[in-house]
């Protein structure tokens, strides 16, 4: 049987299932491409999406000759190469490279010139979000296109062309467990679905277990998507219930949540819901995520179990959090200060605390502005003494 995945590729946009908020004929990217106007691109999305059969679509729509690389193994003499070799060509090439985040900050600068002066069209793609990754200069050429899992109503309309234009018989319950144990992955779908139909006919859902026991990924073509386990269980914790927070954690970890996941959603808890009434809690969330980073799975549940308990049974305050979004708020809303004098770099008049017994009053913003309010929970109760002894306002 041929590679189901490459036979049954999509070749143009109609094609393509799924990915509607990109591909609905309203949808600005869609506008773009048929307009002969799109940007250089970043693509990124879970595996299975979509990223690379988009961009063989995007050159064959555009009419531009297609050069694929994988930034991992990217030699900057192949670039410029590909460079000289259009020099003088009407038809610029749509250039794709994988891993785009990847890039090194030297390959970044040979390419720089070439977006700018449009010599090439980029597509770059990723799994993860290559923004953060690459030099402001590449990101200000740029725009950035999210490519989602596909849910399973666009996992079954492939399923189903498939499945005609070979001829292969799928139980009913054999047909769910391959589209929900999928997790949105189309690739995972067709090479589970040929490896199963080399074996059997019609495909059982044994088989398909006995050759993938469990979902690849939690994602959202699960009836309940990883966001909202995620959510149920940093809003279980908010809420001190350690055996909710437990087991939607388990939930997670059986869906095959990373466990990088986890921690870093863990740990943005410890700071915004309970802060400063147990500064400790950020402490073992960062602890935590450096632990999984290393040891990974089955291993990691327990730290990550640790965690949650230790979270669920802190005190709570969301005040260090309200306090930098109502700063931010005043920020975006035209509260720019200049930097008072006495604090400014080699400022003369500056006065030095640790001459005055650990304070002095002096002027820090030249306005009152009140952002935070402290409250009498836990240690941010502490924190609030110390502040007044301090100041001497007790």
């Amino acid at each position: 049987m041929a590679n189901l995945a490459l036979k049954y590729r999509p070749r143009t946009l109609v094609e393509m299932v799924g990915q509607e908020h990109l591909l609905a004929p309203d949808a600005p990217f869609r506008k773009l491409v048929e307009k002969g106007a799109l940007p250089h691109a970043l693509l990124y999305g879970p595996p299975g999406s979509g990223k690379t059969t988009l961009a063989r679509i995007l050159a064959r729509t555009l009419d531009r000759p297609f050069h694929e690389f994988n930034a991992t193994t990217l030699k900057i003499d192949e670039l410029r190469r590909l460079f000289k070799e259009y020099a003088n060509a009407l038809q610029k090439p749509l250039v794709f490279l994988d891993e785009v985040h990847r890039l090194s900050k030297t390959q970044q600068e040979v390419l720089l010139p070439h977006l700018e002066e449009q010599r090439i069209l980029l597509v770059g793609a990723s799994t993860q979000n290559p923004y953060y990754a690459l030099t402001a200069a590449i990101r200000s050429r740029c725009h950035l296109f999210e490519l989602k899992s596909l849910d399973e109503a666009a996992m079954e309309r492939m399923l189903e062309r498939v499945l005609e234009g070979e001829g292969i018989a799928l139980e009913a319950d054999a047909r769910a467990y391959l589209v929900r144990s999928s997790s949105g992955d189309l690739r995972a779908m067709l090479g589970l679905l040929e490896s199963a139909a080399a074996v059997e006919s019609p495909v059982t859902l044994a088989t398909l277990r006995s050759l993938r026991p469990q979902a690849i990924r939690a994602g959202s073509a699960e009836t309940d998507s990883h966001y909202d386990l995620a959510s149920a269980m940093i809003k279980s914790i908010r809420g001190s219930d350690v055996d909710a927070g437990l087991y939607w954690l388990a939930r997670l970890i059986e869906g095959g949540e990373p466990p990088e996941f986890l921690a870093r959603r863990l740990a943005i808890l410890a700071a915004e819901d309970i802060g400063n009434a147990n500064p400790h809690a950020l402490n073992l969330a960062a602890s935590t995520l450096a632990i999984v980073e290393h040891i990974g799975y089955p291993e990691a549940r327990i730290p990550l179990a640790q965690l949650v308990i230790y979270l669920a049974s802190s005190p709570k305050s969301n005040r260090a959090y309200r306090a930098i979004n109502a700063a931010q708020k005043a920020i975006r809303e035209g509260e720019m200060l200049p930097v008072p004098e006495p604090i400014r770099t080699h400022a003369r008049n500056y006065r030095y605390p640790h001459d005055y017994g650990g304070w002095v009053e002096q002027e820090y913003l030249g306005k009152t502005l009140k952002f935070y309010e402290g409250e009498a929970v836990a240690y941010e109760k502490t924190l609030e003494e110390w502040r007044r002894k301090i100041m001497g306002t007790n």
